[in-house]
Parts: C-alpha cells; structure tokens; sequence
C-alpha cells in the first residue's frame, strides 16, 4: 500500500512517531510525500526536498531467522538500483555505493536511512528524479537530467514492487545472494575511495568488495585488508 501525502516533515518520522504511538505499520506500507520540511540524511544531514522527487518510506520488522537487520540498507540501495535502472540510458553510468547511495557516474542520485523503533526499522528513500541539489561538497545528479523525469507515481510503485521482491529474498534465500548481487550492482572492484570512520578519521585504500556480513573490504596502500562497518565513503 502506498499512502500519499501533500505535505509533512518526514516520512520517517512520521513512521517512527505512529510506532512510538502503538500503531501496527504493517510491511510493505509506504508513506509518501510531495515535499518534505524537514527530511533528513545520514548523520544527521538535511534532505534536499525538490518538487517531483520521490521521498518516502516504508518498515520492515526483522524476525529471529532473518540477516541482521543492518543489511537493510543494502537490500533498499539494490531496490533503488532496480527501480532506477530502466530510466538510465544504457545503465552503465549506475552504481551502488557503500553503504546507501545510488551513484549515477560521480555524482548522488538516491540516498537511503534505516532508524529503528519498536522492533522495526523504518527504511527512508530519496531519489532525485526531477530535480538535484546544489551541494558544496559532493557532486549530484537527476534522472532529469539524462530525458525527461520519471512519474513519481509510477516510480513510487516500480520501487514498492522491488522492494518488496529483494524483502523476500533476503528472508528465503539469505544474505550471500544479496551480497553477490549487491557487488555486481557496485563500482568496481580496485575503485579508489575515502572513508571518513567514526573515531579514526579519514582512511584512503581501494574497494575491495564486501566482508561476508556485508561490511565493507577497505584495501589500504600497504595490501592489508580493512573491514569497514560504519562511516561514509566518498570515491577518491
């Protein structure tokens, strides 16, 4: 079910205000606004609102035989990735990024954050389709800019459907599929990044793929491997 809104802050606090409250949000319910006051990113970080974009959210409640729930964050980028992959002449250009963006070149083109609540998780999406902010430190990108901007309805179903398809999967089939596909879906493998971990700074290496748990492989200059489990990673 896809529930629309004119307006809100947030469609994520707007999910994790109705769990707090005692509402049974069922999976597979999105909440979807035209504009957000209030969006937000990772650590924190404004989300940009531009008309015609898709912004929304949806739960998932993780069971005791499911993948840890941090895996989550893979599973909604490779959605995305599905979901955006039609409208990408050629497709070559798209690429996933650790942990949670959707990368069109260099440049951002969807983000992605998990917050839990109540024994859920509570998944927020944004994906510039008709429109791309103007950031200081990072370039980004619009499906507008390759032809003219998908139908957020449409999209907002296209992305639904994925979602709901890579849910199941990772609860039949396991983490080792997702991952495998996760990788195929990335940058590829010797791509120079950054990574900006909590507590240790900025750490240069290549990408090395993805641990078995999802983390991410940091190759460092001197060959070690470095398993990533937070922080942003920004290509070099």
């Amino acid at each position: 079910m896809i529930e629309r809104l004119t307006e809100t802050g947030s469609t994520n606090a707007d999910l994790l205000a109705r769990l707090r409250g005692g509402e049974r949000v069922a999976e597979g319910h999105w909440l979807v606004a035209d504009r957000q006051t209030s969006g937000r990113g990772r650590h924190g970080r404004d989300w940009f609102d531009g008309a015609g974009n898709f912004m929304g959210s949806t739960l998932v409640r993780p069971g005791p035989g499911d993948p840890p729930a941090p895996t989550l964050a893979l599973l909604a980028g490779l959605a995305a990735y599905e979901a955006v992959l039609p409208h990408v002449p050629g497709g070559s250009a798209l690429a996933l990024k650790w942990p949670n963006d959707l990368m069109l070149g260099r440049a951002k083109l969807a983000g992605i954050l998990l917050e839990a609540e109540s024994g859920a998780v509570v998944v927020g999406v944004g994906v510039n389709l008709a429109a791309a902010p103007q950031l200081p430190d990072r370039e980004t990108v619009a499906l507008s800019d390759l032809g003219p901007a998908p139908d957020r309805e449409s999209f907002a179903q296209a992305l639904a459907n994925a979602f709901d398809t890579e849910l199941e999967r990772w609860r039949s089939y396991g983490l080792e599929p997702l991952l495998r596909r996760w990788q195929a879906a990335a940058h590829p493998i010797d791509t120079p990044i950054t990574v900006n971990e909590p507590g240790e700074g900025l750490l240069a290496g290549q990408f090395a793929g993805l641990e078995s748990d999802g983390s991410l492989r940091l190759r460092l200059d001197d060959g070690a491997i470095r398993a990533i489990h937070a922080g942003d990673v920004m290509l070099a």
